[in-house]
Parts: structure tokens; C-alpha cells; sequence
């Protein structure tokens, strides 16, 4: 995709609006316990990316960054079942950096459980199967790996924090995690250091990368998590 190109795709994205207006998005289902679009492209390969969202956008938001990073693969794009302050969050938060604890591990439970739904629903191949969360969408992600480890193995973190005040000792042996940070994330960026380390002391193996930007993630962010995929598909092939 050209540079010009691809960096219109994400303009949305780096004002922190969503893409509710793209006429051709798929439909929402309501037929599992999360709201989700399932988009399947012309030639679909076996892949398939999961997107969780922000708060404050829908499910929608993703799609575009997707869509320029991995064309044929299927995509679910997840809505969050939280509504706080009108706006739709994967769990409550009490301050920015302070969340709902109970909160947080019912939605996790959830979620788990339909990642395990949706996989049967549709046959998607779990080896072929990487989550992309990001912000609020992406610490559900990681809380959910940590109190419930198996169902969420691979794992593109966008901007995101440890938001669990107790963490059990979870195996995380088998996880491949991309974590991207925003060195201008004035709020967010002292938390990533502490994620990685988390996360790696339960065994996942991580690739952190801190981008030149805020709490908005652009093309940069999808070149990084380009190569990362293609990374994973071809370590699957050998």
C-alpha cells in the first residue's frame, strides 16, 4: 500500500474518531455473548485477527488498521458490553488508571469464554488465530491472558497498562505478544515497562516497541505489527 494512501486509512484513527460511516461494514451479530462483526474477504486464508476497541470509539475502529495489515485474513471485530459515561468500555474504571476490579474479571470470564464460542461457531483454526486490543481493548486482553491462560495465546497490545490489582500465577509459557507504547503518552507510557515485565515473569515471550507518538496509534503501528504477523506466519510454516 502506498505511504499516502495507507496514512489516510488511519487519519480516523489518529483523531480518535471511529468508522461507523464505511457503508460496506459488515453487519453486527448479537448471536454469542459479545456484539461482533465478522468481515470474511475475497479469497479469505485461514487467518484471523480479533480486534478488541477503546474506550470512547466502537468496534468498528479497527478495521481499517486490519484490513491494511493482513488483507485476506477474516476479522472479528469484538464491542465491548460496558456502556460508563455513555461511552463503550470492556470493563468499569474508577480513575484513568485505576479500574473496577470485579469488573475486570467478569468481563475477562466472558470473554474467555466466548473466544471458545466463537472459534466453534465459525471453525476458525486457534494456531491461526492473533488478538489485536487496543488501550481499554488491550488491557482486557492481557487480563484476560492472566486469569485465564490458553484461550488468548497470541497478542498485539496497543498502548496498554497492567490493570489487575492481584495477579495469579498464571503460565504463560506459550504466549507471543507485540506491545507497542506511545513515548508521548503522557498518561500511559510509565505503565509499559511494568506490563512487559509482568507479562514476561510469567513466561510469555514479548516484543516491545515505543513509537513516536501519543495514546493514537497510525501507520508506524501497523508497519510494526506488519512484520510482526508475517513473523508468526512464517514460524508456523517451518
Amino acid at each position: 500500500m502506498k505511504p499516502a494512501k495507507r496514512d489516510k486509512m488511519f487519519e480516523k484513527q489518529m483523531a480518535g474518531t471511529d468508522s461507523r460511516q464505511n457503508a460496506q461494514m459488515a453487519a453486527l451479530r448479537r448471536d454469542l455473548s459479545f456484539s461482533y462483526r465478522l468481515h470474511v474477504p475475497h479469497g479469505a486464508n485461514c487467518d484471523t485477527l480479533i480486534l478488541l476497541h477503546g474506550s470512547a470509539a466502537d468496534e468498528t475502529t479497527l478495521m481499517p488498521l486490519a484490513m491494511s495489515i493482513a488483507p485476506r485474513a477474516r476479522l472479528v471485530a469484538v464491542r465491548g458490553r460496558i456502556v460508563q459515561d455513555g461511552d463503550l468500555r470492556w470493563f468499569r474504571r474508577i480513575t484513568p488508571t485505576r479500574f473496577d476490579q470485579a469488573s475486570i474479571r467478569e468481563e475477562a470470564t466472558a470473554f474467555a469464554h466466548f473466544v471458545g464460542e466463537l472459534t466453534a461457531l465459525h471453525d476458525l483454526e486457534p494456531a491461526r488465530i492473533v488478538f489485536i486490543g487496543y488501550s481499554n481493548g488491550a488491557n482486557l486482553v492481557s487480563s484476560t491472558m492472566l486469569l485465564h491462560p490458553g484461550p488468548i495465546e497470541r497478542a498485539v497490545l496497543l498502548r496498554a497498562m497492567p490493570v489487575l490489582d492481584q495477579v495469579p500465577a498464571a503460565d504463560l509459557s506459550d504466549a507471543q505478544i507485540l506491545m507497542i507504547a506511545g513515548a508521548n503518552d503522557v498518561t500511559y507510557f510509565p505503565f509499559a515497562p511494568p506490563l512487559v515485565a509482568l507479562l514476561r515473569g510469567h513466561g510469555a515471550r514479548i516484543d516491545a516497541h515505543t513509537v513516536a507518538a501519543g495514546h493514537e496509534f497510525g501507520a508506524v503501528d501497523g508497519d510494526i505489527i506488519g512484520k510482526w504477523l508475517s513473523g508468526l506466519r512464517s514460524a508456523t510454516q517451518t
